[in-house]
């Protein structure tokens, strides 16, 4: 009679859970089943008491890596393993996953116990701040990648040669691809040239073509890139640094629209939209005489500058989501995120390569991390010590630096006004004002208003 009253009274604990639990005996049969797993999987307690738990959760976990044969073989509980399972409708159901061994009063090993949580709402907010945030490829959602958001398709729609200037690893050439599938010209071809990587003979040829004799090697004729773009785009990556000679070449394309390739006689009109990219400041080039002034406003018509990852940095968390969508997707992996901890070492990086270097700082922790969350000692050697020397607080400490620093340019922005700060920020006002003062943030003396605001 007492145990029945205690098995029932530890059904209603376990009912009062919004995370599904169940527990298995050394067989693998489901010895309990709470309401938040019937909820999540579909199956009643009824029909899942007794059954090997393979039968009844089935997850993608469950052949190779079942969480709770791994604890149950070391002794040692799984923490925040990602998986997903297959409802008795049919659907897919993401969850994160817990296990621990089960024991009796006499400290007996009896079976093992399992927690799971469904991450259907996580995973579709996720998706939506995606949709939202997401241009093309490009990914931000601060204010200077959201204004670039803004005019890119009225840029796109004209045919005037664009200059996109930034520091490497910003990804210019995602832009340079945006700009061209959101032209008149997507049908047509996108071509891309590196022109830092090329000598100027190989160069020349790459960009213009050549006749068949032209040089010792020039067995047949072959279309240089700006023949093969005819119709649609090409992009010149690196054109701070090509040649004064190939400056001049350049330039007759740009104001005659036609090419020469090496060896020809007969100059080839080619209808072609350029967009060139350079991580050099072009104006200061032209002031040392290194850079011709009228090449470089004839690709100047349009001018977009791209910022470095340090000057967005509140685009990191939404970057790093993105990272981990992807090599989830091309590893075949379900790792569900970075800890806290993790993101504010991220955040508090200076990035010298940008945005390809945190893909490449992701990647790596990717590789090392087997399931649930990517945690300090999966990151490159070069940024666990700042987050793990010292006392065991500088992980929230760090978050703490990283939400200052956040409404510190927020305010910075705003000239001080609160309420666009707020708005920029995704909170309330009030909720601003209360951070404010708990964090001892010290405001602008100005609070941004203009008169009659």
């Amino acid at each position: 009679m007492l145990e029945k009253t205690i098995g029932k009274r530890q059904d209603v604990i376990l009912d009062s859970i919004n995370e599904g639990v169940f527990t298995v005996d050394l067989d693998w049969r489901i010895t309990s089943f709470n309401l938040a797993a019937e909820r999540i999987t579909g199956v009643t307690r009824q029909e899942a008491i007794g059954q090997p738990c393979c039968e009844v959760f089935r997850a993608s976990i469950c052949e190779n890596a079942c969480a709770l044969k791994q604890t149950l073989g070391t002794g040692k509980p799984v923490v925040n393993a990602t998986a997903h399972i297959i409802t008795n409708g049919g659907g897919r159901v993401p969850i994160r996953i817990s296990t621990a061994e089960l024991k009796n009063a006499d400290g007996q090993v009896i079976g093992g116990v399992e927690t799971f949580q469904d991450l259907s709402q996580i995973e579709q907010l996720q998706k939506e701040l995606t949709k939202q945030y997401t241009f093309e490829d490009i990914v931000g959602r601060s204010p200077a990648m959201m204004q670039l958001f803004e005019v890119l398709p009225q840029i796109a729609e004209s045919s005037s040669t664009v200059l996109i200037q930034g520091p490497s690893g910003t990804g210019k050439e995602l832009f340079a691809r945006a700009i061209h599938n959101l032209s008149p010209r997507k049908g047509k071809p996108l071509i891309t040239v590196n022109c830092g990587a090329l000598p100027d003979t190989l160069l020349e040829s790459e960009l213009f073509g050549h006749k068949a004799g032209a040089f010792t090697d020039a067995k047949r004729d072959k279309p240089g890139r700006f023949a093969l773009a005819d119709g649609g785009t090409i992009f010149l990556d690196e054109i701070g640094d090509i040649s004064q000679a190939m400056q001049v070449r350049l330039l007759r394309v740009l104001q005659e629209r036609v090419v020469e390739p090496l060896g020809g006689v007969e100059p080839i009109p080619v209808d072609v939209r350029v967009v060139a990219a350079t991580n050099k400041d072009l104006h200061e080039l032209v002031r040392k005489s290194e850079f011709r002034e009228d090449l470089y406003y004839r690709i100047m018509v349009i001018r977009l500058d791209l910022p470095g990852l340090k000057q967005r940095r509140e685009d990191i968390p939404l970057l790093v989501e993105h990272m981990v969508a992807r090599f989830n997707r091309l590893q075949g992996k379900d790792i569900a995120g970075v800890t806290d901890e993790v993101l504010a070492r991220l955040m508090d990086h200076d990035y010298p390569g940008n945005v390809r270097e945190l893909e490449n700082i992701v990647e790596q922790a990717f590789v090392l991390c087997r399931g649930g969350l990517i945690q300090l000692h999966h990151l490159p050697p070069e940024l666990r010590p700042a987050a793990t020397s010292g006392s065991t607080e500088s992980g929230p400490m760090s978050l703490i630096t990283m939400e200052k620093h956040l409404i510190n340019e927020a305010l910075r922005r705003h000239g001080g006004n609160r309420k666009r700060a707020s708005h920029d920020l995704g909170i309330d006002t009030s909720t601003l004002y209360r951070k404010i003062k708990a964090l001892r943030i010290d405001t602008p003396k100005t609070d941004g208003r203009r008169r009659g605001q």
